[in-house]
């Protein structure tokens, strides 16, 4: 496709046309919310006739908001979504050309936004046992189910297995009004809302009523071998000894297993000891295994979820 690009250096002001006007909107934000945030994040003043952009300010920081702006239109104009639903996430992060995705689903390409996020899935499509370890919003369960999906659609795998441990509810799920989805969804809701994000509504369906994609809580995992499968645990923050010793024994031939959490966030009774916790001590440094470990800085929801993070982590255990 042609670039739709024209950038005409004035002194220090930047002149950036744009040819398509459908992709404007979504561009400048509501109320020009975006343009503001690329002003305050460059120092540069941005005016605006239609479709023509007018960026002042010094030689080089104008000229790098002209990129960055372009960079993000051609990403629009491509029918690229990113997911980006705070445009500070998208400032900070490099720029992305249009093969450099580092997943693929039926219904989107996923690109890194952080170097962790990068080793993150290179360490999945290179180890059988990856451990997703850190704080909220580092993005570790939707690029773990995202790698799965892409591997079920390169027939990688036959099947995928999405579970949590449902500590809220002490795994007592027989005390909880309704049949036995109406009791686990409300656990398994972000496993759920991936898989939507990735798949056609009627093709994942499918897949759950057929039994190709099995979203379950931990406690359904005893007394299995998972064999030619990509499992995925998430909030192992939450299991306790035994049942991440039980969880992690169910890996059979052919299969991948990844286990995310966040040991800041132990939801257990008082007196447990965290599964997760035990089990990074305990691995044994064999091909095969892999710790990621997610730092705040690769947090890529809302600005402030950085901050709040940052600012918790100070609090003395």
């Amino acid at each position: 496709m042609q670039k739709r690009k024209r950038i005409n250096k004035i002194n220090k002001k930047h002149t950036v046309e744009f040819e398509n006007n459908s992709f404007l909107p979504e561009l400048y934000g509501n109320h020009d919310q975006n343009l503001a945030k690329f002003e305050n994040y460059y120092g540069v003043s941005i005016s605006y006739r239609g479709n023509i952009l007018e960026i002042s300010g010094d030689d080089e920081s104008s000229l790098m908001a002209a990129d960055k702006i372009m960079q993000l239109y051609n990403e629009l104009d491509n029918g690229i979504k990113l997911g980006i639903k705070d445009i500070d996430v998208f400032l900070k992060s490099k720029k992305i050309e249009k093969d450099q995705f580092l997943i693929k689903t039926k219904n989107k390409k996923i690109y890194a936004r952080s170097k962790n996020q990068e080793k993150f899935v290179d360490s999945i499509n290179k180890n059988d046992l990856v451990f997703g370890v850190g704080p909220a919003g580092t993005g570790k369960t939707y690029l773990a189910v995202a790698t799965a999906v892409q591997s079920l659609l390169n027939n990688q795998i036959s099947r995928i297995i999405l579970s949590r441990p449902a500590v809220e509810a002490g795994e007592r799920l027989g005390f909880l009004p309704g049949d036995l989805k109406e009791k686990i969804d409300p656990y398994l809701r972000p496993l759920y809302d991936a898989l939507n994000d990735l798949m056609p509504k009627k093709i994942l369906e499918n897949n759950i009523e057929s039994g190709i994609i099995e979203i379950a809580p931990l406690a359904f995992m005893r007394g299995r071998t998972l064999e030619n499968a990509f499992i995925i645990l998430d909030e192992a923050q939450n299991t306790t000894n035994m049942q991440m010793k039980m969880f992690v024994t169910r890996l059979g031939r052919n299969s991948k297993m990844v286990i995310l959490g966040d040991v800041t966030q132990i939801d257990l009774p008082t007196g447990s000891s965290s599964g997760l916790n035990q089990i990074l001590k305990l691995l044994p440094k064999e091909e095969g295994i892999e710790i990621i470990n997610f730092q705040s800085k690769d947090i890529v929801r809302h600005r402030l979820v950085d901050k709040i993070v940052k600012a918790y982590s100070k609090i003395k255990k």
